[in-house]
Order: C-alpha cells, then structure tokens, then sequence
C-alpha cells in the first residue's frame, strides 16, 4: 500500500502540526517513522511531553537523541525508569553541529549517577558545555579529572595544569601529558616508557618532542622489528633529519615514504626517494603542515611541490591561499582535489559539481550540501541531461519553472522525481499525486506544501489510529 510508505515522511514535514505527529507514535508499519521525528529541527512541546510519557522505551529514546526537543523536556527523562538515565547522558548526536546542553541540574544528577556508564557519557558527550567540566578537573574521581584533560585542557588554569601533570593517578597523568609532548621532551619520553604498548603510543610517535636519544632507541627497536610505527616515528617533525635520511632507501614503501615527506628536503631530494602514492592511499595531514598553517609561504610550497602528500595536506588547511586554491582545483590527484572541496570554504563551484558529477568516492554524494555548490544556471545546463543524477540538479536552480519541476516530477528515473517531490514550486495537486508513487511518496509527505488535510487523509488511508 502506498499510503504507508508514504506515512514516514511527515514525521519530517517541517508544517505538519502536533495533531499529525501525535498520530505518528501510533503508527507500527516501520520504527523509522518515530525515529525520525529525532532529525525535526523543533518538536512541537506536545509532541515532546508525549515521547516523553510513552510506555515504549524506544520512545522515549527518540525524545533523548532529539536535538529539536527543548532540553529541558529531555533532561525530565531522569524523573522517569532509571534506565532512561543513560538515554539522556548519550543525548543528540546532530551531524555537523553540537545540540543544546541540558539544565545544569540534570548535568548534576548524571554526574552523580550510580551507573559508570551515565556519568561516562555525559562527561564525554560533546553538547555537555564547558562550564559544567571545568570543577571536573580537580574531582576526587581520577575518571573525572581524565574527562577534563580531555575534553577543556585549552581552558584550564596553569595549576590546575600543573596538578594534572604531576597528578598521582597515572591515566590522568597520561591525559595531561598529551596535551604537552609536543613540547616537552621528558613528557614524551615518560609516554613513551610507561605506555609503550597503549594506544596512545601512536600519537606519541608522530606528536611528542623527541630527544635525540631516546629517536635513536627507537629507530633501533623498530628498524627490523615494525616498519609501521618505524613509518609513524619518521614523521614525526623532531625526529632528526640525519637519522631520517639514512632511511631514504629503506626497503619498506611506507617508509620511504615518510622520509620523502619530511619538512626539511627540497624537491630534489624528494624526487630522488622512491616513493609513491595511489588514489587508495588514506594519509593524515602531514605534521609539520598542519602545525605551520598559518604561514602563507609554507602552504604555497606545499601546494607547488611534486609530492602529493604535501599537496593533499595543504588542501585541508582553511588558510590556503587563494591563489593555491586555484591551483589545486585542477591538481592531477583526485584526493587532493576532493579535500579541497571538501575543506575549504572556497572551493570553486565547478570543482564541486565536477566532482560531484564524475567522482566515483562516496563522499561526492555529499558536495552539494557546501555552501559553495553552484545553483544558477543549472536547469539550463542540466534539465535535458542524460544523466538523472545531473537531471536532479536542475531543480537546485531558483531560476527553475513551476512546470520544470512538474515535469521532472513525472520522470521516469526515481531518484529525480524523489528531489521533485520535495520542491517547493511543485503544483499542490501534484504533491498529492506523488503521495500514490511508492518511489517518492514518503518525499512528497515531507513537503511543507502538503495540506494538513491531506497529512490527516493518508494517515487515514495508512490504517493510522486517531
């Protein structure tokens, strides 16, 4: 029946009133359909206290994971089954934002929570603020004084700092010194002897000041014995370029590698390692990159040279100049000219429709949502293209007719009449229709101009409870 694969789209319909989204807790064809009430940019108060009393623990949850729900409303959980705590703790994880923090008080009972589990994650869940972790860092609790170093080392006094550094708890002490290694030689050293099978050894590899001695040591353990973290430790800014160059030949290519990269060679001398690079290759930013960000002259190397290591990390950095932006919107690897787009805030408009078009990496799919991505122009451009993909992009124009987008509403690809279905300049009678078309009826669903009687007639068709 088409009217229920319809029914999830109202739960996103940002006109539909509370009398319909009331109507949606009652609907069992799919668990999606409350799920998504999670995504509404704001739910209506009504809505909320009814999530909020429902007998459905999942329920509930989706009260929990709303970012649109006032916090207030999602912080009265705790007055609820005590297994809805760790509910609240979690909280909204919206993608590229941070929710609205609880009420101070809720912040206060789930720190103060029986369950490890619930104070773990409200210390490390990112909308907890800042003012709320800050007394964290001088708790009895070593756990508490590890989630300070963690999440607000940068707002700490200098004694606090300094207590958490020499703090007697050695995971906090571990925490502390991370945040300094990368100036403080003893620190790394310290890392490096007491943690030397933890995770975190591989940020001290690439992050800690060295001293000499100690780069020595460990050029000699890991030479025949682990090339990766041989690799990692080559990398790293202060390990010493005699001793770095002495590795140019080494018989690992992720060596190699790293040597070819180091901050300190000419292009010459990069050109005479044997590296290389594929379009597979996931690399970080180099070091010594990204720490020197700021200076213009560094990043314009970087984006001239031949080593493509250093032109990808120079088109994740925002300060690019706008010159090497040019520059590299045409560069010859495909990674660095999706970094770019993806990074920097002016990315040219045709690198990301071209990308967007012709990149087969899954993170195109994403472009469109830059604020960059072009708009004019393009129902001219792409209203007749034989690519659906690049028919849908037609509708992103503001300058597109009223019976452009009816028309492309009736294509015969669904991923096109999906985006149709959802415009605004779409004929009313015609979102109706489409609310019939198993492909699109949930998108037609989700389109503000639906009327609210037409909301209530598919709920009723769909079987949906009163």
């Amino acid at each position: 029946m088409a009217a229920l694969d319809a029914v999830p789209g109202l739960a996103a319909n940002p006109a539909a009133p509370a009398s319909v989204l009331l109507r949606l807790l009652k609907f069992d064809h799919e668990w999606s359909t409350v799920a998504r009430l999670t995504y509404r940019a704001s739910v209506p108060d009504e809505v909320a206290e009814a999530l909020l009393a429902h007998p459905d623990r999942r329920v509930r949850g989706a009260l929990a994971e709303s970012a649109g729900a006032d916090p207030a409303l999602r912080a009265r959980l705790l007055d609820g089954p005590a297994s809805d705590a760790i509910l609240v703790a979690c909280g909204p994880h919206p993608y590229g934002t941070t929710a609205p923090p609880l009420p101070d008080a809720a912040y206060e009972r789930l720190l103060a929570h029986d369950n490890a589990n619930v104070r773990y994650e409200t210390a490390n869940a990112p909308s907890t603020p800042a003012h709320v972790l800050l007394p964290l860092a001088t708790h009895e609790d070593p756990f508490f004084r590890r989630a300070a170093c963690r999440r607000v080392w940068d707002e700490l006094g200098p004694q606090v700092r300094g207590a958490l550094l020499d703090d007697p708890d050695p995971e906090v002490r571990t925490a502390a010194a991370l945040h300094v290694m990368a100036d403080d030689e003893e620190r790394t050293a310290w890392l490096v002897e007491t943690r030397a099978d933890h995770l975190w050894l591989w940020d001290v590899l690439a992050h800690g000041r060295l001293e000499r001695g100690l780069a020595e040591r460990l050029l000699a353990e890991f030479l025949d014995t682990d090339t990766t973290r041989l690799a990692r430790l080559v990398g790293n800014p202060t390990f010493p370029a005699d001793l770095a160059a002495t590795l140019a030949g080494h018989e690992d290519p992720a060596v190699r590698l790293a040597v070819s990269a180091r901050a300190e060679l000419t292009e010459k001398q990069r050109a005479a390692i044997d590296w290389k690079v594929t379009e597979e290759d996931r690399l970080e930013p180099l070091v010594w990159v990204w720490w020197g960000r700021a200076d213009a002259e560094l990043l314009r190397r970087c984006a001239r040279s031949a080593h493509t290591w250093l032109r990808r990390s120079a088109a994740v950095c925002a300060e690019l100049p706008d010159d090497c932006v040019e520059l590299l919107a045409d560069d010859e690897d495909f990674a660095v000219r999706l970094l770019l787009a993806e990074r920097h805030p002016k990315a040219p408009p045709e690198l990301l429709l071209d990308l967007y078009l012709h990149g087969t990496h899954r993170a195109v799919g994403v472009l469109v949502s830059r604020p960059g991505f072009p708009s004019a122009g393009l129902a001219e451009r792409f209203a007749d293209a034989a690519d659906p993909q690049a028919r849908a992009l037609a509708l992103r124009d503001p300058a597109a007719t009223p019976e452009l987008v009816e028309r492309l509403s009736r294509d015969p690809d669904g991923f096109v009449r999906l985006m149709a279905a959802s415009d605004r300049r779409l004929a009313v009678r015609r979102v109706v229709e489409l609310l019939d078309d198993p492909e699109v009826g949930f998108a037609a669903a989700a389109n503000p101009l639906l009327p609210v009687a037409e909301m209530t007639a598919l709920l009723d068709r769909a079987g949906v409870p009163g």
